[in-house]
């Protein structure tokens, strides 16, 4: 038997100079409830990559927006399980790491073709929201973890997140 595949992937909660946390709007794949989810930038980390490397390179690409991948500091959160990509089912590690912008025009020309055929919209999101929405947001539990993010509380060990809403289970 093969060992599941497993893909690393560098995230950002990106808030910004109002708290609200930037979102992406991508149309969700079969195994999901819905017709579409809500997601941090980032993505997968290429090979011979660190996460803050993958992840600052990630939010250049989706957002234009550039950073140092020393400034990121640790990872704040991680989620993990199965998910699809086209026709593979891999296991996925979301590490998250959460950071401030001042002001942030989104710029997608560095998106990949894969990106922009899936990314649908994109906004900043406030803890409220994040809390009452019935929409799927990733990371799950985001809306409870960002108040002690926003606080400048940021965990001594990566808090680990829920990977799929119970709804979705």
């Amino acid at each position: 038997m093969t060992a599941p595949t497993v893909r690393a992937s560098a995230r950002i909660l990106l808030v910004d100079r109002d708290n609200r946390l930037l979102l992406f709007r991508f149309r969700a794949s079969d195994d999901l409830p819905d017709s579409h989810f809500w997601v941090t930038p980032g993505g997968g980390v290429d090979d011979g990559e660190s996460l803050p490397q993958a992840a600052a390179r990630e939010l250049f690409e989706e957002t234009g927006h550039v950073l140092a991948p020393q400034r990121l500091g640790p990872v704040v959160a991680v989620s993990s399980g199965p998910a699809r990509f086209g026709d593979l089912t891999l296991n996925a590690v979301d590490s998250f790491f959460f950071t401030r912008v001042d002001d942030l025009t989104v710029n997608p020309s560095g998106q990949e073709a894969h990106e922009r055929e899936a990314i649908a919209a994109h906004r900043w999101w406030t803890v409220h929201e994040l809390q009452t929405t019935s929409e799927l947001v990733f990371p799950v539990g985001i809306g409870a973890l960002l108040p002690r993010l926003l606080a400048d509380d940021l965990p001594a060990e990566p808090v680990a997140l829920p990977w799929r809403p119970a709804s979705a289970s």
